[in-house]
């Protein structure tokens, strides 16, 4: 579980999961440098610090560019009990971490979070070492530098690298230029942003009647009044693998005109929609992407 700093008021912090130095405590302090960070186990210990008071926020990884979604995210947000009131793009350079002392062809074995392992694969092929998942990047580096093996290193940032006292053997060793991890800030109560001070996202979640073309009726109502889907996703919700629960995000704002009706008409081919939060939509949104 989760454990307050003693000198930081609630409302003055943020938690993530991981150990200090993972990227979702890098993209806190990136999008809240005032705010101090929270360390937590999981994903549902992180949620557990917003809902006990105990943390302001919760920094949440969802997707990343080059290695999709984030395993189990989507299962748990829905049953958080918090709201989206925020979202970060945070760009994730991977680096190389070994021991002090260490070479590079000391290394045979790298260490680390498994969707960093997926965002350095070509990397790890082409060098002949050979992955171990982690339960994060920043725990691995820890791991790393405790067992102090020159044999081991591990994918994490520079943060990382810095907070466990190990040297940097490769820089940058993502496969991806563009490598970015997208987060969405979760609190205890909704926001309502304007709706007319640049772009707002809706994310929901809803599951389909079981009948023939129902996933295209439902989603008819957002090509026919013009709102655009920036993201789509499903997941299976049951053993019998019947049930799809899909995963949105929209541009604009529920009580416009035209989001209204095509929500409208969502919920009328539904069994359940439910609208997980809206937010005022990031900067990065609006930027071209390099490389």
């Amino acid at each position: 579980m989760a454990e307050a700093p003693a000198a930081a008021a609630p409302e003055n912090i943020i938690a993530f999961q991981g150990v200090p130095g993972a990227y979702s405590d890098m993209a806190c302090r990136a999008a809240f440098p005032e705010m101090t960070t929270l360390s937590c186990v999981s994903f549902e210990d992180t949620f557990a610090a917003v809902r006990d008071g105990k943390a302001h926020y919760a920094m949440i990884p969802i997707e990343n560019s080059s290695a999709g979604r984030v395993a189990d995210i989507h299962h748990l947000l829905p049953e958080s009990g918090l709201h989206i009131v925020g979202e970060h793009f945070q760009k994730v350079e991977h680096q190389l971490l070994a021991v002090k002392g260490a070479s590079r062809d000391q290394v045979k074995t790298v260490h680390s979070h498994v969707q960093a392992l997926s965002q350095c694969r070509h990397y790890t092929r082409r060098e002949g070492l050979t992955p171990v998942t982690h339960a994060d990047t920043a725990g691995a580096a820890k791991e790393v530098a405790e067992l102090g093996d020159p044999t081991r290193a591990a994918v994490a940032s520079a943060l990382a690298g810095e907070i466990y006292g190990l040297q940097v053997l490769d820089p940058n060793i993502q496969d991806i230029p563009h490598n970015t991890t997208r987060f969405i800030v979760m609190a205890q109560e909704p926001i309502d942003p304007p709706r007319d001070n640049g772009l707002v996202i809706t994310t929901f979640v809803f599951r389909v009647r079981s009948v023939p073309a129902a996933l295209y009726k439902s989603l008819g109502g957002f090509a026919t009044n013009g709102v655009n889907i920036t993201k789509l996703e499903s997941y299976i919700i049951d053993g019998s693998f019947t049930v799809a629960q899909f995963f949105a995000d929209i541009e604009g704002h529920p009580d416009e005109r035209l989001v209204r009706l095509a929500l409208e008409e969502l919920s009328f081919f539904s069994r359940e929609v439910k609208i997980l939060g809206v937010y005022p939509g990031a900067d990065f949104r609006s930027k071209p992407v390099a490389g």
